[in-house]
């Protein structure tokens, strides 16, 4: 049997100011800003164990890991070829003792995360990005279609593995399109509280672009938005807290807890 080179066809990427190097595919969906906003927003501490659901090349996961030294983090992906670059992310950035790979569907029975290691009510925060373009007019390219292209019940399935997953008041966060946040809140009503809201801008004066929303698992505390992130002002240069997250590796608040 011939096994494909995974690191053929790929470019190795600087984030975070070249604190964080990624080999991802030079064809397919690629790490953008939202991994790393995603693992700046994600409240967590040393000695917890997270897990980044549908984790591409691990940029989310290896962000956060890279942030907070000492946290253990699960990179969940299903595509094998993705699997296998995100372990390589982990081992290139010397973070492969606390940074793991799982190639894993994440709607998957709860007994194939168990046997992998993630048993229901034991994990202390998820983060995850999940597809979130209309079917309409898909791409043409397989794995960033797959990775961008949302079905009606893509956000519940998502959610419903994260909320298995949680511990009680384990928080999950997530990011998802500005015009969707009514759908996000709407799933997430049933199993979590505590919301908070964070609207990122691309420019002063533009609507939001995304949200990132992180969720605490069977609170009942109420919702909190707040004042948001402009990425640049208005001759399109990155703003001074843009710039600290994106490249200082700076957390955002909903980071905080």
């Amino acid at each position: 049997m011939v096994v494909s080179d995974p690191l053929s066809g790929t470019s190795e990427d600087a984030a975070l100011g070249g604190r964080l190097v990624l080999r991802q595919p030079l064809r397919g969906h690629r790490f953008g800003h939202d991994a790393i906003l995603l693992g700046a927003a994600t409240a967590a501490r040393a000695g917890e164990h997270a897990v980044d659901l549908g984790a591409g090349v691990g940029a989310a996961g290896l962000a956060l890991a890279r942030r907070i030294d000492g946290i253990r983090v699960t990179l969940v992906e299903v595509d094998p070829t993705l699997v296998a670059l995100a372990q390589a992310n982990a081992v290139r950035n010397g973070m492969d003792a606390r940074v793991r790979a799982l190639c894993l569907d994440l709607t998957a029975p709860a007994e194939a995360f168990a046997a992998a290691g993630l048993s229901a009510d034991s994990i202390d925060c998820v983060l995850m990005n999940p597809p979130f373009n209309a079917a309409h007019n898909p791409s043409p390219d397989l794995q960033r279609r797959g990775a961008h292209t949302a079905a009606a019940d893509t956000l519940d399935a998502w959610i419903g593995t994260a909320s298995r997953l949680l511990r009680p008041a384990g928080a999950l966060t997530l990011i998802w399109r500005a015009d969707g946040i009514a759908n996000v809140l709407t799933a997430l009503a049933a199993g979590f509280g505590a919301m908070t809201v964070l609207p990122i801008y691309p420019k002063p004066d533009a609507a939001a672009i995304r949200v990132i929303v992180r969720a605490v698992k069977a609170s009942r505390a109420p919702l909190v938005l707040l004042s948001g992130l402009v990425l640049a002002d208005d001759d399109g240069k990155p703003t001074a807290e843009a710039e600290a997250v994106l490249r200082g590796g700076a957390s955002l608040p909903l980071a905080s807890r």
